[in-house]
Order: C-alpha cells, then sequence, then structure tokens
C-alpha cells in the first residue's frame, strides 16, 4: 500500500511539474531572421480556416510581411469528408493575406509529430532547418520537443490573436499536459504511432458496426 501512495504521489508531482512547465513555455515568444515560419495545423471549414487557425495564420503573414523569413510552410491533412486540408485552406489564406505562392509550401500530418515530421521533409531538402514555430501558447512545449527530434532548430512565436485564452485554454494546456508527460517518456514519435493505432482501430470498429446496421436492415 505505501508503494502505491508514494507511486501515485510521484505521478501527481510529475504531472504538476509538466504542467508547470507548460505553462511557463506557453509564455515565450522568441521572433527573429530565420530560414522558414511553420504553422502548425488546426481545424477548417470546406477552405475556410477556423478562427484559431486563422490567428496562427495571421502571426505568420505578419512575421513573413516583416522580412522575419522568407518562407511559410503551412500544415495540416483533412478530416474525412473534408475536401480541403488544412494546409490547403492556409496557403488559400496566406496568398489573400499578399503572400505570394512561390513563398508558401504545404505539408500534411494529421497530427502535430506528422504536421512537423513532413514539414521537415520539406524544409531540409532545401536546406532550411532554423524556423519560427506559430501555433497557440498552450501547444507550443510539445510542438517544440517534437521539432527538435525530427531536425528542425525551432523558435516560438505563439499567435497573439488566438480566441482560445482564459477558462477556454484550461482544457487545452490540460490536454498538452498528458501529452508532454507521456512524450517524455516513451517518445512522440511511438505515441504518435499509438494514436494512429488507436484511430484506425476506431475507424475499424465504426465501419464494422455500420456494416452490422446495413446488413440488418437488409435482413429485415
Amino acid at each position: 500500500m505505501r508503494a502505491l501512495v508514494v507511486l501515485v504521489a510521484a505521478v501527481i508531482v510529475y504531472l504538476v511539474v509538466t504542467a508547470v512547465q507548460v505553462w511557463l513555455t506557453s509564455r515565450s515568444s522568441d521572433p527573429h531572421r530565420a530560414q522558414a515560419i511553420v504553422v502548425m495545423g488546426a481545424a477548417q471549414y470546406d477552405g475556410r480556416p477556423s478562427p484559431d487557425l486563422e490567428a496562427r495564420l495571421a502571426e505568420a503573414g505578419r512575421l513573413w510581411h516583416e522580412g522575419y523569413a522568407p518562407i511559410v510552410v503551412v500544415t495540416g491533412y483533412k478530416e474525412p469528408g473534408d475536401v480541403y486540408t488544412e494546409a490547403e485552406a492556409g496557403a488559400a489564406w496566406l496568398r489573400s493575406d499578399g503572400v505570394p505562392g512561390v513563398d508558401v509550401l504545404q505539408a500534411g500530418g494529421n497530427d502535430s509529430w506528422a504536421n512537423l515530421a513532413d514539414a521537415s521533409h520539406e524544409l531540409v531538402a532545401r536546406d532550411m532547418t532554423h524556423v519560427l514555430l506559430v501555433t497557440d501558447g498552450f501547444h507550443e512545449d510539445r510542438s517544440l520537443a517534437i521539432a527538435t527530434d525530427v531536425g528542425l532548430v525551432a523558435s516560438p512565436v505563439p499567435a497573439s490573436t488566438s480566441p482560445i485564452t482564459g477558462w477556454s485554454a484550461v482544457p487545452y494546456f490540460a490536454k498538452e499536459t498528458f501529452g508532454v508527460a507521456v512524450g517524455r517518456i516513451i517518445g512522440y514519435e511511438p505515441l504518435h504511432s499509438l494514436d494512429a493505432k488507436a484511430a484506425e482501430a476506431a475507424e475499424a470498429a465504426e465501419a464494422a458496426e455500420a456494416a452490422e446496421a446495413a446488413e440488418a436492415r437488409g435482413i429485415g
């Protein structure tokens, strides 16, 4: 029993320390000359960036217009049924903001690891590794760690106009705390693989349920 109490206490302390680190990192902003700007993906609706993604794009556009970097990389794939990817929606928004299409690169990925791994592939091929990483503050700690894992030297620039602030940000900080805590133990790439397998299992279960329902309707 005592060993269990000690273990639980250690886990709680670890999570609290991680939460403080995630919060402190969220307050960091280090804009300076870099080789590229990487925008972490967020939801889009039929080609229109969500308010959160638009805030990230606006920050990236400002950095580009002010000459911090010559290239912007937009990231993100699409949910089943979507026509546009998050990257496509982001690229279109940046073009409307005056960033030439030739200065915008698109990278795929359906989570943070995949976003940054794909972005790294595009950038390393162009000998670009020093980047400004644009996302929400609560997402900075995990994104910076993943960027390091995939070979990028990243500095954070949080979206200053993000709509996720105050109490509404608490669930996001909680999720990031858990993600960082687990990622530091097992690694962010294995965590990405576990998430992908879980998503595949969920999709398979949904498909099986749909097939069973269709078969039942056919029998009836």
